[in-house]
């Protein structure tokens, strides 16, 4: 699970990193990472932690399928969280192919992403 500090929940996160974010696209999912952006809800001096939200609609499957898809990407974004920036806001949607994708190809399709999105990919 991924922690309560480095959880998206509010509407205006989620669309400040799918507004002003950069976007990476892949077959089963896309990606926006709003890097090193600050949070005026934060309190005191720290670097804010990185959080992370996640799109899984309807044209995935249904409820069964999109949880599932759900947890395997928050398991995945949790494992790379020390990758990102601090203070950075990313958003993984999920495409209709995710729901019969393995953990195998979702792990390829985001660390693909996640590098083209950090500068060491290529389009």
């Amino acid at each position: 699970m991924l922690p309560s500090e480095n959880r998206l929940r509010r509407r205006e996160d989620f669309a400040t990193a799918v507004r002003r974010g950069r976007r990476a696209g892949r077959p089963f999912l896309v990606v926006h990472l709003r890097s090193g952006a600050t949070d005026p809800h934060a309190p005191g001096e720290s670097a804010p932690p990185t959080r992370a939200g996640f799109v899984v609609s309807k044209a995935v499957g249904g409820a069964v399928v999109r949880n599932q898809v759900k947890r395997r990407l928050r398991h995945l974004v949790r494992a790379r969280l020390a990758e990102l920036p601090p203070g950075s806001l990313v958003v993984v949607r999920a495409l209709p192919g995710a729901g019969d994708a393995d953990h195998t190809q979702l792990a390829r399709d985001l660390d693909a992403a996640l590098q083209r999105l950090l500068g060491g990919g290529t389009r």
